[in-house]
């Protein structure tokens, strides 16, 4: 590291600016995760109530309606959640990774629905060349639309048959690096898991069973996809978080480099007019 004091003065100015903007932006990915999290229990607690309403719509309909065998004409359907901006880290690369695996795994053709622009960017680097793709959120306000949007489409490709069977592929909070990749199976739809009410009294119904299981069972792949969407951006703001606090640590390491060699320099330079006014003064022989 070299240059004169008013080159060092300045560099040590514009770090100054940089680890404010990093500051500012580790403030915006905490707050975005603290939103987030409060988001993913109203969502669980709709799903909840969806899945109850299931286990009593159950009673009503075939009693062997989870082991009816699923065609296998259409494609493996994967929706794949990555990072709409960046400064994530490997966030989306981990995801696409996990992507690229599942479909070397599935038994015939594949097809994926990417949400999120920088994993589109870099989707061709891992073989994946998405059908359909959209923004991911930048808000969890946003978050109600682009699910609607997703299942939209989920739904239309199963009901022609391009689809028999779709995953989500997403990051979630928790593990080493501070996120996990979640594969969890949306088509065909597990009615196992929804156990059937133990109370006698049935309850009153206004659309035959079959339609009213139909349409309960839209709505909770519909929840299941609202809390992938905010998992992963809950993962994607505390990745960017903690890539934000490593570049603070840098910028901090180079700041304390810089005030260094700027105190060198300006005492040098004090030295140096020391020495100027010492010699000056010495009397000539």
């Amino acid at each position: 590291m070299s240059g004169t004091l008013s080159d060092v003065e300045a560099r040590i100015g514009t770090v100054h600016k940089l680890s404010a903007v990093i500051a500012a932006m580790r403030g915006i990915a905490a707050s975005r995760l603290q939103d987030a999290h409060g988001h993913i229990g109203a969502i669980r607690l709709y799903a909840g109530t969806i899945g109850e309403a299931i286990g009593h719509a159950l009673s009503f309909s075939d009693p062997d309606r989870a082991s009816l065998p699923t065609p296998a004409s259409g494609s493996a359907l994967f929706i794949v959640l990555c990072a709409e901006q960046g400064f994530a880290g490997s966030f989306s690369a981990r995801v696409l990774e996990a992507a690229q695996a599942a479909q070397h795994a599935a038994q015939g053709p594949t097809d994926v629905l990417l949400i999120g622009d920088r994993g589109l960017l870099v989707a061709p680097d891992y073989g994946i060349a998405p059908s359909w793709t959209a923004p991911m959120i930048a808000h969890p306000a946003r978050m109600p639309h682009l699910a609607g949007l997703i299942a939209e489409v989920v739904f239309e490709r199963v009901s022609d048959g391009r689809a028999t069977s779709v995953s989500v592929l997403h990051a979630a909070p928790g593990g080493t690096e501070g996120h996990d990749v979640v594969q969890k199976r949306l088509v065909p739809f597990d009615y196992s898991r929804f156990p059937r009410p133990e109370t006698s009294l049935a309850p009153r119904i206004t659309l035959p069973p079959d339609e009213l299981l139909s349409r309960l069972v839209e709505e909770y792949i519909f929840a299941e996809i609202s809390e992938a969407l905010m998992l992963s951006f809950a993962a994607e703001n505390e990745a960017r978080m903690r890539a934000m606090i490593a570049a603070h640590d840098n910028v901090t390491g180079s700041l304390d480099a810089l005030v260094g060699q700027a105190r060198r320099l300006r005492q040098d330079a004090i030295t140096e007019e020391i020495m100027e006014l010492a010699t000056g003064s010495l009397p000539a022989r």
